[in-house]
């Protein structure tokens, strides 16, 4: 049971879908008012109609968060319907892993990635900020990735990104301590998302696996045969192999459902028993 998300006021960024959509979910269902931020209008109300009819709090803002503008916005809208910010989240994001190669295929995406990626972030805390800082209280949780970690084969512009979501993190939680509380949730590879709509060559995955490559390749064809071994699928086993969105949703909840005092600032999601390298 939730001891410290009632009547928070969240701010989730790519409310709509995915991460976004899971998290918003389930803070509203543990008390919390959720301000849902995407640019698809019609996904962002059915997540909302949802989460309303349930009899929680939610609200929507439609928002491009690479346009500071329309972050800023939605950030008003939060405090004109519920009249503060406690937490952002920085949830929006593509992955359009590629060669540099592919260049001729991906560099619209890579783009994107760039606007999406680490522009939404800079533009959400700048959307909270002062807020934040008037309030005497705050929270930033930044969804990046284990693709931060290093300069990996087939994934450089998408990893430069998540690096940059890193080092604000840790900027703006030296700058604002003792105010603003910054977490940096770094998931590992999960499927069932629509991250992977983004990916421009599926190969591009080879750099984050190493020396497991055909093990992952095996552990994938059998996902899509269905005959992963019990274990594997268990979250109770040390041979979980692959987290499920679900997974990092009840991580980045944890990280917010903390006394103000305790700040959980790097998390790393991963499955016991994976094949990811980093």
């Amino acid at each position: 049971m939730s001891q410290y998300l009632q009547d928070k006021v969240i701010l989730v960024t790519g409310a709509g879908s995915g991460f976004g959509k899971l998290i918003s979910e389930k803070c509203a269902a543990a008390g919390a008012k959720v301000v849902g931020v995407d640019v698809d209008a019609d996904r962002l109300n059915e997540v909302f109609d949802g989460i309303r009819s349930a009899g929680h709090q939610g609200t929507t803002h439609v928002a491009d968060v690479a346009d500071m503008a329309q972050v800023k916005a939605a950030a008003q809208h939060a405090l004109d319907t519920f009249g503060a910010i406690d937490v952002l989240v920085n949830n929006a994001g593509v992955m359009p892993l590629a060669f540099f190669s592919d260049h001729e295929q991906a560099w619209e995406k890579w783009h994107q990635a760039i606007d999406i990626n680490f522009k939404g972030v800079v533009n959400g805390i700048s959307a909270v900020y002062d807020q934040m800082i008037a309030q005497g209280r705050g929270h930033v949780v930044n969804i990046s990735s284990i693709y931060g970690n290093a300069g990996l084969e087939g994934s450089g512009v998408y990893s430069a990104t998540k690096a940059a979501v890193d080092a604000l993190s840790n900027s703006l939680r030296v700058e604002a301590q003792g105010k603003i509380k910054v977490s940096t949730i770094k998931p590992t590879g999960i499927l069932g998302t629509n991250l992977a709509n983004s990916v421009v060559n599926e190969m591009a995955i080879v750099g984050l696996v190493g020396q497991k490559a055909m093990q992952f390749m095996e552990n994938i064809g059998n996902v899509q045969n269905g005959s992963l071994r019990p274990e594997q699928t268990d979250p109770e086993s040390p041979e979980y192999w692959l987290i499920r969105p679900e997974d990092l949703v009840e991580a980045v909840v944890h990280v917010i459902d903390q006394p103000w005092g305790v700040n959980l600032s790097d998390v790393t999601v991963r499955a016991t028993g994976e094949n990811y390298v980093y």
